[in-house]
């Protein structure tokens, strides 16, 4: 197939199933594909990482405990919408990059194909598959709280659009939601602490998205449950060791990361106290410069790269916290500073080279140039 990108960073500065079970997908490698248009814009480059990878079966991770020999069964069957692209949670995200783009850019070259995967993905029968699994015995913490919170991320796609399609779709999604919302509320009086990982487990992340979706979908009791636990944890914290960042397996910063989880339940003002005491390193003369972006020397390695995704999500973490100073705050200069730095770094990473990043850097590159977390 032909590769899209060769002139990614170029363009990104410039723009600064139905399978049953016993049934096999109609494919299970990389699908074969017709010839596509060339990209217009950024996200059209993305997206066809993310059309490449979200039926494609193998190579495959699977985070399965097995209660009896009926659990070792191929992905397609055991989540038969959200099989491909490595694993569960890379899978739910790209198609959540697929979803984005229809909503952000319903023209896109690729609409025609994005609607013809996410409806073979999107169907009753895969979602009755997905809940059977999510809610059989033993399977509590599967995909807590990453995997979970990036499934409510594309709930909230869904429930912003106004296209018949998409909104039929999220009436497909909703019992699974369901499911994952409940066991989340139930979980969360039991958590005593926060996990404060650079990788899957974190809870800054996670949070953050889970209360923008209870924002959009207008849940009232699970937004406040959510704002409790984030204050009860973190509104105490200082100085956090942002020099320590990043960890060598790191995507997520836990640092920035809580910093952006907190302008959401924080007033400006308030926000603007607690982020001193929590990083009193922040300079206040504009430069970039005090942060480095984190270095990848083997992107074939599937841990390694984790670092090209903590660029990118430190970039959209950055402009969050900006975005939440008020105007005229000194630091807004050098946050957003050291968020182009990164930005232009973690977007000049993005490539179908290796499988091991491909499979999921376009979904964090998504969210940081589509301004999700800002919208």
């Amino acid at each position: 197939m032909k590769s899209y990108f060769g002139a990614l960073a170029v363009l990104a500065l410039a723009a600064c199933s139905g399978a049953q079970d016993g049934e096999a997908p109609a494919t299970t490698e990389t699908e074969a594909q017709t010839e596509r248009p060339d990209p217009v814009t950024v996200e059209d480059r993305f997206a066809v990482l993310a059309l490449d990878c979200v039926h494609r079966e193998y190579p495959n991770k699977i985070s399965h405990v097995m209660q009896s020999a009926e659990d070792a069964r191929p992905p397609h069957q055991l989540t038969p919408a959200f099989y491909g692209c490595f694993d569960w949670h890379s899978s739910v995200h790209g198609h959540w990059l697929l979803t984005r783009l229809l909503n952000t850019n319903p023209d896109t070259v690729f609409a025609s194909e994005i609607r013809e995967k996410l409806s073979k993905s999107f169907t009753a029968e895969n979602f009755q598959g997905e809940l059977a699994y999510y809610i059989a015995p033993g399977r509590n913490s599967f995909e807590r709280p990453y995997g979970i919170a990036w499934y409510l991320q594309l709930v909230a796609e869904l429930e912003e659009s106004e296209d018949a399609q998409l909104q039929a779709w999220r009436e497909t999604l909703r019992p699974l939601e369901d499911a994952i919302v409940s066991k989340t509320r139930a979980w969360l009086p039991n958590l005593s602490y926060p996990v404060r990982l650079g990788t899957h487990n974190q809870t800054a992340f996670a949070f953050g998205l889970m209360l923008d979706y209870a924002r959009t979908v207008g849940n009232q009791a699970f937004e406040q449950e959510l704002t409790d636990k984030v204050l009860g944890f973190h509104r105490e914290d200082v100085n956090c060791p942002l020099d320590y960042e990043p960890s060598g397996e790191d995507f997520l910063s836990p640092c920035l990361m809580e910093a952006d989880l907190m302008r959401r339940v924080l007033t400006g003002v308030e926000f603007s106290a607690w982020l001193g005491a929590f990083l009193p390193q922040i300079p206040m003369d504009g430069s970039a410069d005090w942060l480095a972006p984190g270095v990848v020397l083997d992107a074939s390695d599937g841990k390694l790269v984790h670092l090209d995704g903590v660029n990118l999500s430190r970039a959209w973490a950055l402009e969050g916290i900006a975005s939440a100073l008020p105007e005229g705050d000194p630091r807004i200069a050098s946050l957003l500073a050291s968020a182009a730095l990164h930005r232009e770094t973690g977007i000049a990473a993005v490539s179908d080279e290796h499988y091991s990043g491909s499979h999921w850097l376009a979904s964090f590159a998504t969210y940081l140039t589509t301004q999700r977390g800002l919208n």
